[in-house]
């Protein structure tokens, strides 16, 4: 996709933000626990290498993505810490992952014989490190009897030139919630998992950002630190209770382009479905639903002025109207997301508002607005 770099239309991204809130984790994880930042789906919307450095800077260990194609996007980046694909990986990639020194999670024994077959036919074989997956609770992918678990670890034992067993996981469906009923059946089903194990591997690790905020008794050795890494609560507003402050990375700024007056009567956008009831000033924002900008946000507000001003008529593809207090020139500045003077709109109220979560918000935002980094500012 083309970036539209010559609009005046961007996502912001504060690294020290993202700086802070790694530190503010890493200072609370027990000696020996490391954290590995998730930097999947473009860091959540937020670009994977920028994010991936300043990760690193904070004190984050390694990484983790969705796909073996992220894995060795940071490679290319010429990132040398460990990387672990969180997803399953088509038996067929197995070579590729092992000789590029990256972790691949594995849910199955059939999956093990079949990445053996394949690598068998490399001359230069190294080891693909596994971490074996367990569906606890979640349902998505893993193991659920605990002797299929223990025969794919004694397959890899057997075969020690193909795999090395790097560590053991689950995820849970609930740590962002205030009841732990579920949350805690999960803890007890993957801990009987680690306890049939004679030897364990290098990592054991359940925690998300989630659990390492509220549940950090589980953590294991490793900590998948997510959402919270982007300065976003993983409860939305279900938990409000943080050991420390979460820094939003992210903000939308863009500018007006077009201020006009229409009168009594007159109606905005497609489908009609604003209509003026007195005369009043609009103006015209050049961001839409290609841009990720939701349609259904018709009736929310940006910020121009310090001042909350109503989406007015359905959002277009690449624009939207408001409603303004008065004419504003066009350039005058518009956030979406983040302050403006002395008011805020959080990627939360935006989710509240669209009946989501900020996850989808951060990731739908389409590459053609540009992301501008805010360096490091210690």
């Amino acid at each position: 996709m083309v970036v539209g770099n010559l609009r005046t239309a961007r996502v912001i991204v504060d690294e020290q933000a993202i700086y802070d809130n790694i530190d503010a984790e890493v200072k609370r994880l027990d000696k020996g626990t490391e954290l590995f930042a998730v930097v999947k789906a473009d860091a959540y919307g937020h670009g994977m290498v920028p994010v991936a450095r300043v990760a690193k800077a904070a004190g984050a260990s390694g990484f983790c993505v969705a796909l073996l194609d992220e894995a060795l996007g940071l490679r290319q980046a010429k990132f040398t810490e460990p990387i672990l694909v969180l997803g399953i990986t088509d038996p067929e990639c197995s070579a590729l992952a092992a000789s590029g020194h990256i972790s691949l999670t594995v849910g199955s024994k059939a999956w093990l014989v079949q990445a053996k077959a394949v690598m068998t036919k490399e001359v230069q074989l190294r080891p693909l490190a596994v971490h074996l997956a367990i569906d606890s609770g979640m349902g998505r992918i893993g193991f659920t009897e605990i002797s299929e678990f223990l025969k794919a670890v004694h397959f890899m034992q057997e075969n020690p030139d193909y795999f090395e067993f790097e560590g053991v996981f689950t995820h849970f469906a609930t740590a962002d919630e205030a009841d732990n009923t579920y949350f805690d059946k999960q803890v007890t089903k993957f801990n009987a998992y680690v306890d049939a194990l004679a030897d364990r591997p290098r990592y054991v690790h359940v925690s998300n950002s989630a659990t390492s905020l509220w549940h950090a008794a589980c953590n294991g050795n490793l900590v998948r630190f997510g959402v919270a890494l982007y300065g976003l609560n993983p409860s939305g507003r279900g938990i409000e209770d943080l050991p420390y402050p979460l820094k939003p990375a992210l903000s939308i700024e863009t500018e007006l382009t077009f201020c006009k007056k229409i009168h009594a009567g007159d109606s905005v956008s497609y489908g009609a479905t604003y209509t003026a009831e007195q005369d009043e000033f609009i103006g015209t924002i050049p961001i839409g639903y290609a841009d990720g900008w939701l349609r259904r946000l018709q009736g929310f507000h940006v910020l121009i002025d310090g001042q909350f001003c109503e989406m007015v008529g359905r959002v277009c593809m690449d624009q939207f109207m408001v409603r303004l207090p008065q004419a504003y020139p066009t350039g005058t500045k518009v956030t979406l997301v983040g302050q403006n003077q002395d008011q805020t709109i959080s990627l939360q109220d935006v989710a509240d508002y669209s009946n989501t979560i900020h996850y989808e918000l951060a990731c739908i935002l389409t590459p053609r607005l540009p992301r501008v980094y805010r360096p490091l500012t210690k």
